[in-house]
């Protein structure tokens, strides 16, 4: 099979845009992903991604994420994390992960031959991959999720009955833990979360061991480099002149929910989680409209004219109405001028189990999800 190869700064750019696309408003921050990414091409590596049926069974796959909120810094917070002397930095995203990915092995005593990305976003997926190739390790082309996950509980793994731990963790500021063990993943994500709200930043973790065999059982397939051409779509469509969204909407097999400006933004940095609602009035077809989004690091609930619309499982993405470029809710302004595009999620998250998982009532919401094919005839 034919890997796909990230070899030049372009690319790196496309691939960060694609995977924000898909990483629904959360993912980790694009800037940062991209740079770790570069920071392996600039010294003249070409980053391979492997099929994960190229795996052998025996090899050992681990799993490498960031965990906590992906919401801004106060002031206040900022003056926090002066008393608690965390402020000088000796990891960036990739140093982060790598060392997490190293932690891991020394813990488990195994060599680590692989690397998956966790989910899909700008932060996650490429800085997973600048971890693997600055380990002269193999980055598998695939995710356990299709999108991006407030929750380390809310991929294949789990669905698959798989064992999470042990995990490690390494912060920006060098504290390392390990979470040996813990009585159930709700558990785990908890810890995890609540270890990277310790230093009120983001921690990379990594844990998901698993043999070649599993990881062909677990992995969703071809989603990275599936992020690279939709990336490389959006650029190239703008460079030709021409709309992007009707375009996007079309590549990706999606449907356009909504167009208009953001009003209001509600938003609360909470227990490892950046929490909110967008608040949306309609422009173009759409004036006189109003649409809301409720979101947990990424976008799970949406409100058509107050009445409830698209949720998760299904990807809700925001994306600059005139260019196309994907914005995380950490970079979503008021006064922003947006598209709303929507996806079906995987098959697999939208099973009973996987519905558990993932949809609204998971988060809160006292209704059945609708597929989004259903919700927009």
């Amino acid at each position: 099979m034919m890997s796909t190869v990230i070899a030049n700064k372009l690319q790196v750019e496309d691939l960060a845009r694609g995977a924000t696309f898909f990483g629904t408003g959360g993912g980790g921050e694009p800037t940062e992903g991209a740079k770790a990414v570069l920071s392996e091409v600039e010294q003249g590596k070409k980053i391979s991604l492997i099929d994960v049926q190229e795996l052998s069974d025996d090899d050992l796959v681990a799993c490498p994420f960031l965990m906590g909120s992906i919401a801004p810094l106060t002031k206040e917070k900022l003056k926090e994390m002066e008393m608690f002397g965390l402020s000088k930095k000796i990891y960036d995203y990739k140093g982060m992960m790598a060392t997490a990915v190293k932690e891991l092995a020394n813990y488990a005593g195994k060599k680590i031959s692989a690397v998956v990305p966790i989910e899909l976003g700008g932060g996650n997926t490429l800085a997973a991959a600048a971890a693997g190739s600055s380990l002269n390790i193999t980055i598998v082309d695939g995710d356990f999720s299709g999108r991006a996950i407030p929750e380390i509980s809310q991929g294949t793994p789990f669905l698959a009955d798989k064992t999470i731990y042990p995990i490690s963790s390494v912060d920006e500021f060098g504290n390392i833990c390990i979470i040996k063990n813990a009585i159930n993943t709700l558990v785990v994500e908890r810890i995890g979360k609540y270890i990277s709200a310790a230093s009120f930043s983001l921690a990379a973790q990594c844990g998901f061991l698993m043999s070649g065999k599993e990881a062909k059982e677990t992995i969703i397939s071809g989603t990275v480099s599936k992020c690279l051409e939709v990336g490389a779509f959006i650029r190239k469509s703008r460079e030709s002149g021409q709309k992007v969204l009707d375009p996007l909407v079309n590549e990706v097999g999606g449907w356009l929910l909504f167009k208009g400006i953001v009003s209001a933004k509600e938003t609360e940095d909470k227990d490892g989680y950046y929490w909110g609602t967008h608040t949306l009035n309609g422009v173009d077809e759409f004036s006189g409209q109003t649409f809301k989004i409720w979101f947990k690091n990424e976008n799970h609930i949406s409100w058509k004219d107050d009445k409830p619309f698209v949720t998760s499982p299904d990807l809700i993405i925001v994306v600059d109405l005139d260019t196309g470029e994907p914005i995380t809710n950490t970079n979503l302004k008021i006064t922003d001028r947006v598209g709303v595009i929507g996806m079906k999620a995987k098959e697999m998250f939208r099973t009973s189990k996987g519905l558990a998982i993932l949809g609204p009532r998971h988060f809160g919401f006292d209704w059945n999800y609708r597929p989004i094919e259903e919700v927009v005839k």
